[in-house]
């Protein structure tokens, strides 16, 4: 007897015969009305390396996908580089595009009764929004990374795209000339990839292996490498045959969140997978709270020595042995738990399957790594009652207190820096930057690169209601909850109010009267631009919870 699956409801019985004529039309046939249909949704696009090499990648997906008795349909979904849009108003749909790409997977494979998905990444959001839609739906799915760009090389210095943002940062202040300035940015970008260190695209492909829907070692290899497409071939396969298995939601769970946060926080990675892996949990239903970074890095080094804060780039970690290797030194600590993964086979059995190069350098050990705490830390205080996003990965952990900067957005703020008027200890303030008061909560790189390319890159504390790019460094504190478009505390602080950072007692606290400052306090009327970007204002939540725009219910549904 034929097994029941969800595209029954589009190819079986005489109701359905206009629905056979069209899928007729492309190309179906009768002895393809029994085999599971899986959706290949990509995210190609030619505005950005980390996605321009999908569409090659999609043919040997298909290919994997019928070998394992399946049947492929193609969809797109949309992408938003960050890298492009840093520093400008399209900034603000970077996010965005995280909840309208969940959307995308949900309408085509819900619409269309399909009976799984292979949902092909690259840029930063295309990757969580992955992860979100496979757990919304509880369909069976594969998460396949396009992987990391080759380094830039000038001279016989490896670059990366940190490296052109912080040149205008260093060219602002003279210390490099238009020439040198212009080298990097011919230089910085060689080819296809999402951008090469431990930022945000490949800490979240990372997190994913480790959370079970990204099959280990498939989006490892960068995106050039030639082995990528039997890596896509494999995840068409393993889609294929579990097409009519169980949905992704038996991968989410709180053992394997905890193994991804871990993963992060290991790594140094970027500060937006606390916000990414609380969405992923929230569409999933399970239980997450942002703490367990915390707690996580209070117990947890830093063991993979790798850009921002570390000397090398995401192509060394897969030329020392990948994932595998990082996460085998973990495991034998005694770190992680054994969950299952889309691959069939036990987190700990791909584990154990390790194949170190002799000699690597860039994953250290738990005796002798790059720092011995992890690289992520939850404050609260006064600033963010409901919590934000330390990144310490690179930097001394040392309490931080001076005079406030305010700012009210990150135009103004760019300009300050770029003439030079932020001096060494002040503590910036970059508010109405979060998911609804931006609208977007769009990231800072551009300003923390440029105090970077000052010289100012630790010595300067930046807070703010917004994000940080994964290659930011620096004394940087992103996701202040509540926000200040909410009139949460940030919202209340002026020039020269004295704010005290303090990561060993995970506090932010400002020497002001707050009951007096409250009482004066009157609310900026909310920033209107329109379509969709009005809609997600009025839709998102809180960052400390994701910053998703799930309705109170919906991820039960």
């Amino acid at each position: 007897m034929t097994q029941t699956k969800r595209s029954d409801a589009i190819t079986k019985g005489p109701s359905r015969a206009a629905a056979r004529a069209m899928l007729r039309a492309v190309g179906m046939t009768d002895d393809d009305w029994d085999k599971p249909i899986v959706a290949v949704v990509n995210t190609y696009s030619s505005v950005t390396p980390c996605n321009m090499h999908l569409r090659t990648l999609a043919q040997p997906v298909c290919d994997g996908i019928r070998e394992g008795g399946g049947v492929p349909v193609e969809f797109g979904a949309p992408v938003v580089s960050d890298g492009i849009t840093m520093g400008h108003e399209g900034m603000r749909a970077s996010l965005m595009s995280r909840e309208v790409i969940t959307d995308a997977v949900e309408l085509a494979v819900r619409g269309h009764a399909l009976d799984a998905a292979v949902i092909l990444v690259g840029c930063d959001k295309t990757i969580p929004a992955a992860a979100m839609a496979l757990a919304r739906m509880d369909v069976p799915g594969v998460v396949f990374y396009g992987g990391t760009i080759a380094a830039g090389c000038l001279g016989d210095k490896d670059l990366s795209i940190q490296d052109a943002f912080e040149a205008i940062g260093a060219h602002a202040r003279g210390a490099i000339s238009d020439e040198a300035l212009d080298a990097v940015e011919r230089a910085a970008c060689p080819g296809a990839g999402s951008c090469g260190g431990q930022f945000t695209a490949n800490t979240m492909a990372m997190a994913l292996a480790f959370l079970g829907v990204a099959p280990m070692g498939a989006g490892e290899p960068p995106a050039e490498h030639e082995d990528k497409p039997e890596q896509a071939h494999r995840c068409g396969m393993l889609a294929a045959k579990s097409a009519l298995g169980e949905g992704a939601r038996r991968f989410v769970t709180p053992a394997s969140l905890r193994n991804a946060a871990l993963a992060v926080v290991a790594s140094g990675g970027s500060t937006n997978a606390v916000l990414h892996l609380a969405a992923i949990a929230a569409e999933a239903g399970v239980p997450f709270d942002i703490d367990i970074f915390d707690a996580l890095s209070r117990e947890t080094p830093v063991i993979a020595d790798i850009k921002p804060g570390g000397r090398y780039l995401a192509q060394d970690l897969f030329r020392a042995g990948g994932y595998r290797v990082f996460g085998q030194r973990l495991m034998e600590a005694g770190l992680l738990e054994d969950a299952p993964t889309v691959s069939g086979r036990s987190l700990f059995e791909e584990l154990a399957a390790a194949e170190e190069t002799p000699g690597q350098q860039v994953v250290r050990t738990l005796d002798d790594p790059v720092k011995r705490t992890g690289g992520l830390r939850i404050l609260y205080g006064d600033v963010a009652p409901e919590g934000a996003v330390l990144k310490t990965a690179g930097y001394a952990t040392g309490s931080f207190s001076g005079p406030a900067r305010v700012f009210e957005c990150e135009e103004d703020t760019f300009a300050a820096v770029q003439r030079g008027e932020i001096g060494e200890g002040e503590v910036v303030i970059i508010r109405h930057e979060g998911p609804r008061g931006g609208p977007g909560m769009r990231e800072m790189l551009q300003v923390t690169a440029a105090l970077a390319g000052q010289g100012l890159a630790g010595k300067v504390a930046l807070i703010t209601d917004g994000r940080f790019s994964g290659a930011s460094h620096g004394f940087v504190i992103g996701h202040v909850s509540p926000e200040a478009a909410v009139g949460g505390p940030i919202a209340l602080i002026e020039d020269g109010d004295t704010v005290t950072i303090d990561p060993e007692t995970r506090r932010i606290d400002a020497d002001i009267d707050w009951q007096a400052r409250r009482a004066a306090y009157t609310p900026r009327p909310q920033r209107r631009m329109g379509g969709y970007f009005d809609k997600f204002a009025r839709l998102v939540g809180s960052a400390s919870k994701g910053a998703t725009t799930i309705i109170e219910g919906d991820s039960d549904v």
